[in-house]
């Protein structure tokens, strides 16, 4: 075709015309995507793209995007549910329960961004949203849980099914939606679930506060010291407080942050005792310090609605309630265990006490044990009774390596291979985030990806966690797992390896036995996924134990220089010392969940937080050397949320499985890596989640009741008698 030769002002004229027709069209678009009720132009609302079956835009997520995303998926939401609740045709197990299933994704991947911003990357200007959003939440899931119609619906199936069964595992979802439906105020009256929600709505804002509160103490309160301060820290330690310091604009000097993870090596090494206390004062008193962040006023609100919520539905307090579909099914149950272990608890620690202060003396050092000595001299205790030095232990236990060790036991128990993804090919919301693929080393199946983000910074939540971005079902179409693991590691400068601590190292081994648990699920519906809370637990705790198994000690526990393995003798002394401290380790956490029953089964009416929790610690006779692992006022396992609440007893309650599932293993064969058990551990304890009761998931994969006296015999105390 001939070109044309066209004038210079009517080429103008025709590109203006171009140019405003396109604009036109354009904003047509955009107003058809704006306007149309199932999306609108926002990353957080899209359907998530690539390979793997779709992963989060972590990448493109601006925080201005937030609250229009969760705005209009609830409203979606809120609309899929009115659809099924106003279906004319009889509730069936497919309209209703499968169509319950299927609602909410928009909703979910939203929530999904709003989680990892909450958790990991929160900053001031999320704050703000997050206060503002948490109300509005609250009453978006009160209207779904307390949709009338709804529920109708839900409990004409629920007792369809009591007279002609469904297969297992739909019997087990109809039976969990209906509890949960009816735990949450679905048959009150209307003035009562009017006053549910705005329980729910208080509570929500309760909840932001005390853990925007807590995150301010940590950001807010950082001791640094010099170079002549320094003594008794390793150079890997000083390394890392260093880069600390740096990055908040303290060079040349050294930062010990308000995190665990920063807090307890300084007590455990540093010879300043006058800043041991500084820092053990600044973490222990978080949420505590009578300004804007205190969180005690907070707790006092939280318990009275809390009672006030549970005594509409009829219990009298709020343990009652939550514990009504748990293993331990009631309070007494909860506290038979503990009280069952607390005596043989603080009765080492008293032994403990002693040897410590037996030591100072000998060294001439005028003090009595305090708290914050307490980590400090067990540690010279250690060397002095076992000759083992944790220092020298760090020296083997690099972060990677361990990563890698715990490939190779998820190899060999779950057949899994993880495979490094590369850099760039699925988005991350921080640079420090790595991903790898997961598949079955068999078949090759792809099973999920992985996410690690190991290091701590500001606006990260302190402490250690498992995440799912995206859990496995079938019902619907097949989906992988998007799943992670998040610590508090202090990063290193550059160059230098992480070295973990070997309590470091266990936390780090149970994270990601909760992945391994998300990875390893074979459930149909996504209700099934929802764990009951004092046995998810049990799962990553027993993962634990395979940190000590020879084949981990002898191929990846490599000292961070040589490459040589850890020698036979320091493996020897690691493993004599195993309850070593057990005193402190088991009361610290005591102390923390007999107080979270105490304070749920108290009238809340004018009480005095501090004065409770002192005055209960005292009748319990806590031992004055040591306090709570989470004092009340930053206890956010159960203040900043209701996870936890009554429930903190879980991890004892799991780790009397894990102690008697770990003694299955000792006595099989081929050990902790002997397949049969590993087959049965996987069938019944990982892949059914929640499709089958716990308890008798445990007695298909044991062929009994787990057993209080492997507990006692694993942390070395005598086995009470329980009569």
């Amino acid at each position: 075709m001939a070109n044309l030769h066209i004038p210079a002002t009517l080429k103008t004229i025709l590109l203006s015309a171009i140019v405003f027709i396109t604009s036109c069209t354009q904003k047509k678009k955009e107003t058809v995507t704006t306007n149309t009720s199932e999306n609108i132009s926002n990353i957080l609302l899209e359907e998530w793209e690539g390979p793997y079956g779709g992963t989060p835009a972590f990448d493109k997520v601006n925080i201005t995007d937030v609250k229009p995303a969760l705005q209009k998926a609830m409203e979606i939401n809120l609309k899929e549910i009115d659809t099924i609740a106003n279906n004319p045709e009889a509730p069936t197990f497919e309209n209703t329960i499968v169509e319950i299933e299927k609602s909410g994704a928009d909703f979910n991947r939203v929530f999904t961004y709003y989680g990892i911003l909450r958790s990991n990357m929160s900053s001031p200007e999320f704050r703000e949203i997050q206060k503002e959003m948490a109300p509005k939440l609250s009453e978006f899931r009160s209207k779904i849980s307390q949709n009338e119609k709804l529920f109708q619906r839900i409990k004409a199936v629920y007792e369809n099914s009591l007279k002609t069964p469904l297969e297992e595992d739909q019997q087990r979802v109809v039976q969990l939606i209906y509890e949960d439906y009816a735990m949450k105020g679905a048959e009150l009256d209307q003035e009562k679930k009017q006053r549910y929600a705005e329980i729910n709505k208080e509570l929500s804002e309760l909840y932001t506060n005390f853990s925007n509160n807590i995150l301010a103490d940590e950001e807010g309160y950082v001791t640094y010291v010099t170079k002549d301060q320094l003594s008794g820290l390793s150079e890997s330690l000083i390394n890392a407080y260093a880069k600390a310091a740096k990055d908040r604009g303290h060079e040349g000097k050294y930062a010990v942050t308000n995190t665990r993870s920063s807090m307890a090596p300084f007590l455990t090494y540093s010879n300043e005792r006058a800043l041991r206390k500084k820092v053990w004062e600044n973490y222990y008193s978080r949420g505590d310090n009578g300004d804007k962040h205190d969180n005690n006023d907070n707790i006092t609100q939280i318990l009275k609605l809390r009672k006030e919520r549970v005594e509409l539905l009829g219990y009298d307090n709020f343990a009652d309630w939550r514990l009504q579909n748990r293993m331990a099914k009631n309070p007494e149950n909860a506290m038979k265990l503990m009280n069952a272990v607390w005596p043989a608890a603080i009765a080492r620690v008293k032994e403990e006490v002693a040897d410590m202060q037996a030591l100072a003396n000998a060294n001439k050092d005028t003090i009595t044990i305090e708290p914050w000595d307490y980590r400090y001299y067990a540690e010279k205790v250690r060397k002095k009774k076992y000759d083992l030095d944790s220092d020298e232990v760090k020296q083997y236990l690099q972060l990677d390596k361990l990563r890698e060790a715990m490939f190779f036991v998820a190899g060999e128990l779950f057949n899994f291979k993880f495979t490094p993804v590369e850099e760039g090919k699925v988005p991350v919301f921080h640079e420090d985030v790595k991903v790898w693929e997961v598949n079955d080393k068999t078949s090759g199946e792809h099973i999920g990806l992985w996410y690690l983000d190991p290091f701590a910074r500001t606006g990260k939540r302190s402490g250690a966690w498992a995440n799912t971005y995206r859990s496995h079902t079938t019902f619907d179409g097949k989906k992988t797992v998007l799943g992670s693991n998040n610590s508090n590691f202090v990063k290193p400068a550059p160059g230098e390896p992480v070295l973990v601590s070997w309590d470091d190292a266990t936390t780090f081994f149970h994270e990601f036995g909760h992945a391994l648990h998300f990875f390893a699920s074979e459930v149909r519906y996504p209700t099934l996924n929802n764990g009951v809370r004092d046995y998810t637990e049990f799962q990553s705790q027993l993962l634990e134990r395979w940190l000590s198994t020879d084949k981990v000690i002898d191929n990846y526990l490599v000292h961070y220089k040589t490459g040589e393995p850890m020698p036979k003798a320091l493996i020897d002394k690691v493993k004599k010392a195993a309850t070593f401290n057990q005193g402190f380790g088991t009361t610290e956490y005591l102390a923390s969940a007999l107080m979270d029953m105490k304070f749920h089964l108290a009238d809340p009416t004018n009480l005095d937080v501090d004065k409770f929790e002192k005055e209960t610690l005292t009748e319990l006779k806590m031992p004055k050397e040591l306090v709570m692992r989470h004092r009340t006022p930053h206890f956010g396992h159960v203040f900043s949320g209701e996870g936890y609440a009554t429930a903190y007893y879980g991890y004892m309650w799991a780790d009397v499985l894990t102690a008697d599932a770990a003694e299955a293993f000792a006595e099989a064969p081929g050990g902790f890596y002997d397949k049969e058990v590993a087959s049965k551990l996987v069938k019944y304890l990982f892949a059914p989640r929640n499709a089958m009761d716990p308890a008798d998931a445990y007695r298909k994969f044991r062929g009994r009741d787990a057993k209080i006296e492997a507990l006692m015999r694993d942390r070395g105390f005598p086995v009470p008698n329980l009569k």
